[in-house]
């Protein structure tokens, strides 16, 4: 076997990353030198859906759980990656083994040895067709994964083996080249085996649940606050400075800026449009890309979305420049296409520009195809359409935005329907809608796994769309070697996504942020939340 660094993959795997991500300002040191309180404040928006990494779906709560736990990778105050709990890797020849080595010495919350048993526990409870989880998908890369998650092989042939309490082996199906980015995912977090055995609701408060990353739960209010504390058990607590971090609930845009100005929080990491027109150009602004897409989805299954050309003209109806313009303003981009901006090709252009936008804003094409789709189905009046939406940020301007633009262009009336963030994700995940607000981060800067959302396979996939061919163009090129032929199948099977039109992309977003001038270190990224455990509060 050959010894891959992690260092190694960093640099080839992550360097788009590093380039698009940015701080706020020099990082602070853990030194203790600083006597300033170190506690940072900040909203959540709403509740968390769960702290269990197996059932997260959402980036409200992946923000409570990147800090709470730690994989076998974690990125460092620069944004590289770099070992996490795990202190080496070693990759076989025909790239299909890897042989992760835990690092001596570390701890859960609680004080138990966390171990190479552990991951094997918290992925195998992730495969396992009983658990539920949210994600098993992302783990079909592991041979027998897929098998024993769809019950048609044993727990015993999937190939993640604990071989002793430092050693985790995990043998893939076939040699994929971003597999050490997949495991960046919270699916693939450890768990406490004697802690999840012993409640079910383990995850549910401080009292019960144990972590083995950078903070602990030290309080949950529902639907008020959540408190982390500094774990003092993990493993690289002397570079962690900020001691707490109180997490408040507050959906409200204008309620969220007003405590920013009055001091309550210490940062936005989402700013409402109304406060970037304010805030842009002053020193505590923030503005960062994020390979990420604002959408709404269809459910295929409900009339009148069953129909892909209604599906395409509601799409081709939205004004989404004028969207991005007068209603986000935060340097959005206008989506004519799914995948967003932030993935290099081989040509060397990013993947979003190596092809034409797939449509356009045309609201006379779009009552054609309205018409077209209407005459297939037999129908002289179109069945009523309402679009959810949850409450927070701007998402009720676009709604109602939506609402008009689906009048004037297409002659459809349509109702809104909103709820708070916790009862929606619900909603959304019982695929109890016709059409709805969601935004995907992509895993890892690849157009593969924002795709892969949409594979009939994927459990990410809400829409009820299955199409042969994009799931055959997309397992092509989970194997093809050759980049140019992988970004050229790739493109292939965005184009069907496109012409079938189980989504809507209304644009590609972007982060805008303030955080106040004493807090430095913060670091942002085109794919994950803001990430406070190097920073530092400093004296105004």
């Amino acid at each position: 076997m050959k010894k891959l660094s992690l260092v190694s993959l960093a640099i080839l795997l992550f360097a788009l990353a590093v380039l698009a991500g940015c701080s706020n300002g020099e990082e602070g040191s853990a030194s203790g030198e600083n006597d300033v309180e170190q506690v940072l404040n900040a909203n959540l928006g709403g509740e968390p859906y769960t702290l269990d990494p197996a059932f997260a779906s959402d980036t409200t709560s992946f923000w409570v759980i990147d800090n709470l736990y730690e994989g076998l990778y974690r990125y460092d105050k620069d944004g590289n990656a770099v070992e996490g709990a795990a202190s080496k890797v070693d990759v076989s020849e025909d790239g299909k083994i890897y042989t992760f080595t835990i690092r001596d010495g570390q701890k859960w919350s609680n004080g138990d040895p966390l171990t190479a048993k552990d991951f094997e526990f918290a992925w195998k409870r992730v495969l396992n067709p009983e658990t539920g989880a949210y994600d098993p998908s992302s783990f079909f890369y592991i041979k027998g994964a897929e098998e024993y998650n769809r019950e048609n092989g044993s727990v015993e042939d999937v190939g993640i083996t604990a071989e002793d309490d430092h050693t985790l082996k995990v043998e893939l199906d076939t040699p994929i080249k971003f597999f050490p980015k997949v495991l960046m995912g919270q699916g693939f977090m450890p768990v406490n085996q004697k802690t999840v055995e012993a409640d079910e609701n383990w995850a549910a408060g401080p009292e019960t649940i144990v972590t083995n990353g950078a903070y602990t739960l030290g309080k949950w209010e529902h639907n008020n606050l959540l408190t982390l504390k500094k774990n003092s058990q993990y493993w690289n607590s002397k570079d962690i400075t900020i001691e707490s971090v109180n997490f408040k609930m507050v959906a409200d845009a204008n309620t969220e800026y007003q405590m920013y100005k009055s001091g309550d929080i210490d940062l936005i990491k989402n700013l409402a449009a109304d406060a970037i027109d304010i805030e842009k150009g002053g020193k505590e602004f923030i503005n960062s890309p994020q390979f990420s897409v604002y959408t709404y989805t269809f459910n295929v299954n409900e009339e009148p979305f069953n129909n892909s050309k209604i599906r395409k003209a509601f799409s081709l109806a939205i004004d989404r420049e004028a969207i991005t313009k007068n209603i986000s303003k935060g340097g959005e981009e206008p989506a004519y296409g799914y995948v967003g901006y932030g993935v290099e090709g081989p040509s060397g252009k990013d993947f979003r520009d190596e092809k034409k936008p797939y449509y356009s804003f045309d609201a006379d094409e779009a009552k054609e195809l309205l018409a077209e789709g209407m005459k297939e189905e037999g129908w002289k009046e179109l069945p009523s359409v309402t679009l959810k939406y949850n409450s927070e940020g701007n998402h009720k301007k676009i709604a109602e935005a939506l609402q008009e633009m689906f009048k004037v262009n297409l002659g459809v009336e349509v109702k809104l329907e909103n709820q708070e963030w916790k009862t929606f994700i619900d909603t959304f995940k019982q695929k109890n809608f016709q059409a709805a607000r969601m935004g995907w981060v992509g895993d890892f800067l690849d157009p593969y796994p924002v795709l892969d959302l949409y594979s009939s396979g994927s459990s990410s996939n809400f829409t009820n769309w299955s199409n042969p061919e994009f799931d055959k163009l997309l397992d092509q090129s989970l194997t093809e070697q050759d980049e140019a032929k992988r970004f050229e199948l790739l493109h292939q099977a965005e184009s069907v996504l496109m012409d079938e039109m189980p989504i809507i992309p209304i644009y590609f977003s972007s982060q805008n942020a303030v955080v106040k001038e004493n807090i430095k270190g913060i670091r942002f990224s085109p794919l994950n939340n803001p990430d406070f455990r190097y920073a530092e509060k400093v004296s105004e």
